[in-house]
């Protein structure tokens, strides 16, 4: 896909990933627009970056929780661009750390209705704009908690709900990959521990100890957590050079999943 001219959705993007993402995507030439809840003071510098871009891009605060407000905003999207050939289904709560102590009902609720269910909402009412266009892509942000869940180190990051629901979502690519075909291709980004996803720079972090932290370094294979910009050049490689990949998940995890042990080595053989 060639991303001068596109139009795309980013959703998430008062800061971090989604923001990254988008203001990448605005630099390559992509009206871009970018979706923000909270975070005033980061949605307010999310804004002034954009805007300094110059081009038609917009920025929409709006609750992804709300399947009203969803079908509100493509509809705005379709009155004023007229097309959407990228989406970034990046929204998600980041899953509260085991540490911050037990579930409650609201908390659960509120895993349920951000990391999975906007998700569904959002592409039941994308697809059909999507599906007007000739090629179009979708990247599904998800997270290695679908796979590891309260396992190792990793559980004292991942959570139950967030666990389950990041499970489902792969589910969900599987089933918008075969709605979308064959001119929209859907992939999920399935990713580690990042700098501001999981790992440093998040409020759950921060609470772990030295200790906890080195264990999760320690157990991926590249000993490091990930970079932002190692997730912006994944998302342009899914979106401009991956032309025939559709309902795969991508791993991004610095090779957490496949854990850090140290391989033995083989055993006599029995004659």
């Amino acid at each position: 896909m060639k991303l001068q001219g596109k139009t795309a959705l980013v959703l998430g993007g008062a800061k971090g990933i989604g923001k990254a993402i988008g203001l990448a995507l605005a630099r390559a030439g992509v009206t871009v627009i970018l979706t923000y809840h909270d975070w005033p003071e980061e949605a307010a510098a999310m804004q002034e970056e954009l805007a300094a871009m110059g081009g038609d891009h917009l920025a929409i605060k709006i609750d992804l929780r709300e399947p009203a407000a969803i079908e509100e905003l493509f509809s705005t999207l379709q009155a004023r661009y007229g097309a959407l050939h990228i989406l970034i289904n990046n929204i998600e709560r980041g899953g509260m750390p085991i540490v911050h102590g037990d579930y409650t009902p609201e908390q659960w609720e509120l895993e349920m209705a951000t990391t999975l269910r906007a998700k569904w909402w959002v592409m039941r009412f994308a697809l059909p704009i999507l599906k007007e266009n000739p090629e179009a892509a979708v990247i599904t942000l998800s997270s290695i908690a679908g796979i590891v869940g309260r396992s190792g180190p990793a559980g004292l990051i991942f959570n139950d709900g967030y666990s389950a629901a990041n499970r489902a979502i792969s589910s969900f690519t599987e089933t918008w990959a075969r709605e979308g075909a064959p001119s929209v291709r859907v992939n999920e980004l399935m990713l580690g521990f990042f700098a501001t996803r999981h790992g440093e720079q998040t409020r759950g972090w921060g609470l772990l100890s030295a200790e906890q932290q080195d264990a999760i370094r320690n157990h991926i294979l590249l000993k490091r957590t990930g970079k932002i910009e190692e997730i912006v050049a994944t998302v342009f490689f899914l979106l401009q050079d991956a032309t025939y990949m559709t309902g795969t998940v991508l791993r991004l995890d610095g090779g957490y999943v496949l854990g850090g042990e140290d391989i033995p080595p083989m055993p006599p053989g029995v004659e």
